[in-house]
């Protein structure tokens, strides 16, 4: 190889280790320990969608299941946004 060709590998090999050590630090929060992402809170546990999956579980019974009924007239409600009280008297 010629130098030339040597001097053009090694201007790109510290172009490339200038970006890594750029992005690094630019990772890093002002007390110098890498950034982390704010942890994510925990979902209240929705008793309708457990119930939706128990349904789902049925299969063809939950037909049949007025609990099952039951839940699937609540999730068209709150799907179109209606109150449940008002939505029962209709």
């Amino acid at each position: 190889m010629e130098g030339s060709v040597l001097a053009r590998i090694a201007a790109i090999v510290f172009v490339a280790i200038a970006i890594t050590a750029a992005m690094v630090e630019m990772g890093r929060d002002e007390a110098g320990q890498g950034a982390r992402p704010a942890a994510l809170p925990v979902p209240e546990v929705d008793t309708l969608r457990v119930e939706q999956r128990r349904c789902q579980e049925l299969g063809e019974a939950a037909a049949s299941d007025p609990d099952c009924l039951a839940v699937w007239a609540e999730t068209r409600d709150r799907f179109l946004g209606r109150e449940r009280d008002r939505a029962g008297g209709e």
